[in-house]
């Protein structure tokens, strides 16, 4: 019987799961909707009780799709997004819907804060800076203002470890995912006891950490007969869906880099040693003695997707990119922000807005879809300009392609053409999923190591080289998007 393997993604808009072959390949798959919740200004939640049916649902259906047996998956993998901050009780109860990445109810909290910790000494032990997005400030938020709740709360878990427990039954979290808490070393993968203390937070509110390959656990009899999964099975502790889209893509060495096109945008920079900056995002990989550099955009997918919803006129991806390409590199000066729920790195602006600059009667819905496809690309290439202020060669990256963008090759040409890089577009669309699954073979000898998974399971199937005329013609509309950018922080575009 050939070895399966399942891989979960917790997505911001709807999980997905995917069964593969050893070799990467798909042997099924399917994905399931659940609601985002926005009760009050800057607040976005979702039920992580929701997760769990919809992964069910999908679960069942890909076992139904194929006719699969349960018992041939021979491990599981969780991934799913950040920084979430989801108290449980003792029994695995979900007490409150989390706060998800999109979140900036604590943004009150962060001020405070500043006036009795202050920032380097917050960095010096996270190598991250405190935004109200990450978890540090929601569960100081549930502290506050749900006093009962906090008493109540057993452990706060993250997306991945809240389905692996459904799964398993055991509370867990890992190296990648704990870099959202302000307590946690990423670089020793150990909570910080000072710096908790400082924060107010106790320490055993949080499950003991894993490495992402790591078996946390097998199916429980109840998990298996509401998933159709075989009891038993075993379970590894996942990580960050960045991370496992980075594992995914094949970016496992110094200087690859994976960039993320789905709802959100970013690029995830592998390294064989730390490197932080302040304005932007690190944490483990979810692979042994690699780190993450990363900056994470808030307009990606969504920002075309949002376009589209609103003034597309029922036109298909397709024909809105179709429209882009017959406006010249630039869009003729129309200059587009993708700030559309705030920005994270390198701003950290939870007020900033969305706007188009350099519209006149003559520019057309064309130019304003090229906007912005190149918006969310400038916006991107900030990150990495940020990175070389790091001491990254933004130069010598590696970057390969993942999400629904890759599937553009007007887009990813795009990119190409800004930073000047290669670019690469891994076979699968389903990236993330397979990085999970990795991490499951490999947690359970399927494959030797991880050399040797990404070598049996990610193929190529295109490239992209810049062009340099192509990329001077982009040096204008740059230019204004930073200045612009700069301008965020100033009261008259935060309202």
């Amino acid at each position: 019987m050939e070895k399966l393997l399942l891989g979960i993604d917790i997505g911001t808009s709807s999980c997905k799961v995917a069964i593969f072959k050893a070799d990467g390949e798909v042997v099924a798959q399917s994905s399931s909707h659940y609601p985002t919740y926005y009760p009050e200004s800057g607040w976005a939640e979702q039920n992580p009780e929701e997760w769990w049916t919809e992964v069910c649902q999908s679960i069942n259906q890909c076992l139904d799709s194929e006719q699969l047996s349960g018992d041939q998956i021979v491990a599981i993998g969780v991934t799913g997004q950040g920084w979430a901050a989801i108290p449980v009780d003792e029994e695995g109860n979900c007490l409150h819907n989390t706060p998800i990445w999109l979140d900036t109810r604590a943004t009150d909290i962060v001020s405070t804060i500043a006036e009795s910790i202050t920032e380097e000494e917050i960095f010096k032990v996270s190598g991250n800076s405190l935004s109200p997005t990450y978890s540090t400030p929601k569960i100081l938020w549930f502290k506050k203002h749900k006093p009962e709740l906090f008493k109540r709360t057993y452990k706060f878990l993250q997306s991945n470890s809240f389905i692996g427990m459904k799964l398993t039954g055991n509370m867990s979290s890992d190296r990648s995912q704990n870099y959202g808490l302000h307590f946690y070393n990423p670089v020793t993968f150990q909570y910080d006891v000072e710096m908790a203390n400082q924060f107010g937070i106790p320490l055993e509110k949080f499950p003991d950490i894993y490495q992402s390959h790591e078996v946390i656990g097998t199916v429980t009899s109840q998990a298996a007969q509401i998933t159709g999964l075989k009891a038993g099975t075993p379970v590894v502790a996942g990580g960050l869906d960045a991370a496992c889209g980075t594992l995914g893509a094949g970016v496992i060495h110094h200087y690859e880099t994976q960039l993320q096109g789905g709802q959100a945008g970013g690029v995830s920079i592998c390294l064989d040693r730390p490197r932080t900056h302040p304005q932007l995002i690190f944490s483990p990989h979810v692979i042994p003695n690699r780190w993450l550099l990363q900056g994470g955009t808030v307009g990606g997918g969504g920002a075309l997707r949002w376009f589209r919803e609103e003034f597309g006129e029922s036109l298909s991806f397709d024909e809105l990119t179709s429209l882009a390409e017959e406006i010249p590199e630039g869009s003729d000066g129309v200059v587009f922000l993708p700030y559309l729920a705030g920005e994270r790195s390198p701003i950290w602006n939870p007020k900033a807005k969305a706007m188009f600059y350099g519209l006149s009667f003559k520019e057309t819905k064309g130019h304003a879809v090229r906007a912005v496809l190149e918006g969310v690309v400038f916006s991107v290439f900030h990150n990495l300009l940020t990175a070389k202020e790091a001491g990254v060669d933004i130069e010598k990256l590696d970057i390969r392609a993942m999400g629904g963008a890759a599937n553009s090759e007007l887009w990813i040409q795009i990119y190409s053409d800004i930073t000047g890089c290669q670019i690469k577009v891994p076979s699968s669309d389903t990236a993330t999923t397979l990085g999970a699954a990795i991490l499951a073979g490999v947690g359970v000898g399927v494959y030797k190591d991880f050399d040797e998974a990404i070598d049996q399971t990610v193929q190529i199937t295109r490239q992209h080289a810049p062009d340099l005329n192509r990329r001077k013609n982009y040096e204008s509309s740059l230019a204004i998007y930073l200045k612009l950018s700069s301008m965020m922080n100033k009261e008259m575009f935060i309202g």
